[in-house]
């Protein structure tokens, strides 16, 4: 049997999210996300962001992706540059 599982690429640090995203998103669809974030999965960024993300992991700077719940909320996953700090949150918490 073979079983995919995902590798982490990069350090989460503590894990936050805003009031507004733990009040629309289900537990699972954050868990899910989180496992894609780190696993260098990052949903519906563009090209400039996926370069910029994959350049991240090597440097140092922010990483961000995109991804969309069951429910089709849209919600953002940001780790601050020097790990220490991934935030779940929604575009307009930005």
């Amino acid at each position: 049997m073979n079983v995919n599982t995902p590798v982490a690429r990069f350090r989460l640090g503590r894990i936050v999210a805003t009031a507004n995203a733990a009040a629309q998103l289900a537990p699972d669809d954050i868990l899910i996300g989180i496992g894609r974030h780190q696993a260098g999965d990052w949903g519906d960024v563009d090209a400039h962001d996926r370069a910029a993300n994959e350049k991240a992991i090597i440097h140092g700077t922010r990483i961000l992706s995109v991804f969309q719940s069951r429910n089709r909320v849209k919600f953002w996953i940001i780790t601050e540059a020097d790990q220490s700090y991934t935030t779940i949150l929604l575009p307009e918490d930005y």
